[in-house]
């Protein structure tokens, strides 16, 4: 059934609206990246900027900046152990999430997982740091890394599960028949199959890994393993805050993350799209 044009503008004006409502706070923050500090604190507040600064921006690059070099690290620390606790989560949630869908693993395992992300994450601090201290692993990179890893594969297998269910079997028992191993057959026809669903909870994993502050903030302590999240927390704990530096700190923060899900736009669609219908 067609729309009336009336009801076209209404539709067209209630996506208008949620896209308003979600970019607002984005919007907001870059403003205030390249407004003046004074405009920041007057009172009523200008919500347009007297004049446009971007020298925040040039001192976050500043190697010769503390800024710079603080800015600079914690993105370098959050690159790298985002994206290796979201490629260890995947090497490992692939294989599991083919077992328990096609070789029947127990599935109380499967929610065994999942129950260990329903804790509170402060509840698994303790033993984790004495763990951890007594390895001589704290302020470390590899330890967020294995924090993180633990935290993403109840969520990447559960993810990967629902997307392998719904791909079809008889693809899979043609290569068997063919005399085809199941490594073979996980690498050569389940894998290529099941990217759009690998894109999808590889973007997810990395935005959960990219976004942690918790665990950064307990187990590091200087710009060696420091990532973003806890970088902004220092750059508001000065005895004056520049709101101005903390607005271009999280614009920056938010473009990585933000230019995956462009890129990969098509492949995260489908693949939460494939896992959710069944039949």
């Amino acid at each position: 059934m067609r729309r009336t044009p009336l009801q076209s503008a209404l539709v067209y004006a209630a996506a208008l609206l949620v896209a308003l409502f979600t970019t607002a706070p984005l919007i907001w923050l870059a403003l205030m990246s390249i407004s003046a500090p004074a405009d920041l604190t007057e009172v009523p507040l200008r919500w347009i900027p007297s004049e446009v600064d971007f020298s925040r921006y040039q001192a976050l690059f500043d190697l010769e900046s503390g800024a710079g070099v603080r800015f600079l690290s914690a993105l370098r620390n959050s690159v790298l152990v985002a994206g290796a606790a979201t490629a260890l989560a995947l090497l490992l949630a692939v294989p599991a999430a083919y077992s328990f869908s096609r070789r029947r693993a127990p599935m109380v395992l499967l929610f065994a997982f999942l129950a260990t992300i329903m804790m509170p994450p402060i509840t698994y601090v303790l033993p984790l740091y004495t763990a951890f201290s007594g390895l001589g692993l704290l302020n470390s990179k590899v330890t967020l890394v294995i924090v993180y890893t633990a935290m993403l594969l109840p969520f990447a297998i559960w993810l990967m599960k629902a997307n392998i269910d719904v791909l079809p079997v008889e693809v899979e028992q043609a290569a068997f028949m063919e005399g085809a191993s199941t490594s073979f057959t996980l690498r050569v026809v389940v894998l290529p199959l099941a990217l759009p669903a690998i894109a999808a909870t590889a973007m997810l994993s990395f935005l959960v890994a990219w976004d942690e502050f918790f665990y950064a903030l307990i187990f590091t302590n200087d710009l060696t393993a420091k990532t973003l999240p806890v970088a902004i927390a220092d750059f508001a704990a000065g005895r004056v805050t520049d709101y101005g530096v903390i607005a271009s700190v999280g614009v920056m923060a938010t473009l990585p993350p933000a230019l995956l899900a462009i890129c990969f736009q098509k492949f995260i669609v489908s693949g939460l799209v494939a896992g959710s219908v069944k039949g």
